[in-house]
């Protein structure tokens, strides 16, 4: 076998309740601010959780023409939007690559959740020929990947994972994959999500997942702290263009860091919750770490999951000692959930994101709402203020419904 080939990142493209790029994202988080607040997609009185991280002011307008984004869902809309970001930073012209060596793997949980609630409405109340012609190719979980790969003619490898909170960093643990297996020169890699209706809130209110606290949005994200009380619902999306450090490097790209490692498990343990050893979560660590021939004490920053649940703090705390040992308590730890709410699919992405930018600005965002300690969450959760600090490698852990765990290594790049 020849020799591993290395997989760099050069372009990123956000849509998040904190803004429409990268570098909205990144500023809102590290001068800790929320972008959560109020429902406003739907009348949400009468769910016992009425706030979201909503993306304020979207426009598919922007991105694409009126008729396709008619026929588009919500979440493919913005996948859409993020890719387009994502290729316009990493400065790739299109027109000069091998089309069929260009692909596209996304991350999505319940691909067109409002559009389904919309149809069967209009199912029922106008009667069933009123239902759209586009229903179905609006609402399949692989219509992102495939509208992006239309929309801008990557003929390649393409994919969708579809693995709940975990989709957004299989999105990229797989396009970069694509890349160092030899299938693809370029991927854009990433997940997208735009559940946020009352069909998707009563489901979650039902499980009692979500916060309650209605009346401090701003302070219902609360991951690790002892009154942390649910996870707050949201949406978004996040595409990284990853590629061979060979191609990068041939047409002068600039590298924004590089994708070392990927891990992949299951808990096998239980629909929703979480191992309670945490052994799941723990593999998907170690193995995304033996990936990237790092070891533990390498680590700089770990971006949480950090759900603001109860049970899945507790759980990611105890799987982060059983791979770092003491040395868990050394490592810097925050969630940006805290201040965007649960994207679902498209979490781990924004993430990797977030990623990024802490290792190339040296500065790791706040956990925000930290204000009682939980004595099962006992690490360092950098608590509401941004910490100066050089970040060379970070791990990023995502953990899925089902017990679907992926966790990325990324790394500040050195030629």
């Amino acid at each position: 076998m020849g020799e591993r080939r290395r997989v760099v990142i050069t372009g990123m493209g956000v849509v998040s309740p904190l803004g429409m790029s990268a570098r909205d994202l990144w500023g809102g988080l590290v001068q800790g601010r929320s972008g959560i607040g109020p429902i406003t997609l739907f009348d949400p009185t009468e769910f016992p959780c009425r706030i979201a991280g909503e993306v304020k002011g979207f426009d598919p307008g922007a991105f694409m023409t009126p008729k396709e984004a008619r026929r588009m869902a919500r979440f493919s809309q913005m996948a859409v939007a993020a890719a387009a970001l994502a290729l316009e930073d990493s400065g790739l012209d299109l027109s000069r690559e091998d089309a069929g060596r260009l692909g596209v793997v996304l991350g999505n949980g319940n691909g067109g959740f409002p559009t389904t609630e919309e149809q069967c409405l209009t199912m029922e109340t106008k009667g069933v020929g009123r239902v759209s012609p586009f229903f179905i190719s609006m609402i399949l979980p692989n219509m992102a990947a495939a509208n992006v790969s239309r929309l801008f003619g990557l003929k390649g490898y393409t994919n969708t994972v579809i693995t709940a909170c975990a989709a957004g960093s299989q999105g990229i643990g797989e396009a970069a994959e694509a890349v160092r297996r030899g299938y693809a020169d370029v991927m854009l890699g990433g997940g997208t999500e735009a559940g946020i209706c009352r069909l998707g809130l009563a489901g979650f209110c039902a499980m009692r997942a979500l916060t309650t606290r209605n009346e401090e949005p701003e302070k219902a994200s609360r991951p690790f702290d002892a009154r942390r009380d649910g996870f707050v619902p949201a949406e978004g999306a996040g595409v990284v263009v990853v590629e061979s450090l060979e191609h990068a490097v041939s047409r002068g790209a600039r590298i924004l860091a590089e994708v070392a490692g990927y891990g992949v498990s299951s808990d096998a343990f239980h629909p929703v919750q979480p191992d309670e050893d945490g052994e799941g979560a723990a593999r998907a660590m170690r193995w995304a770490l033996k990936d990237a021939g790092v070891e533990p004490e390498e680590v700089d920053y770990i971006n949480a999951h950090g759900t603001s649940t109860s049970l899945n703090d507790t759980v990611e705390t105890l799987a982060i000692k059983k791979v770092f040992g003491e040395g868990a308590y050394k490592v810097p730890i925050s969630s940006t959930k805290s201040m965007i709410g649960h994207a679902l699919g498209a979490s781990g992405a924004l993430e990797a994101v977030v990623c990024v930018m802490t290792i190339r600005e040296g500065v790791i965002h706040p956990t925000v709402n930290y204000e009682e300690r939980d004595p099962t969450c006992d690490l360092d959760y950098v608590p509401n203020e941004a910490r100066r600090k050089g970040v060379r490698v970070a791990l990023s852990n995502s953990f899925g419904f089902g017990g679907q765990n992926a966790c990325l290594v990324l790394t500040r790049y050195q030629g």
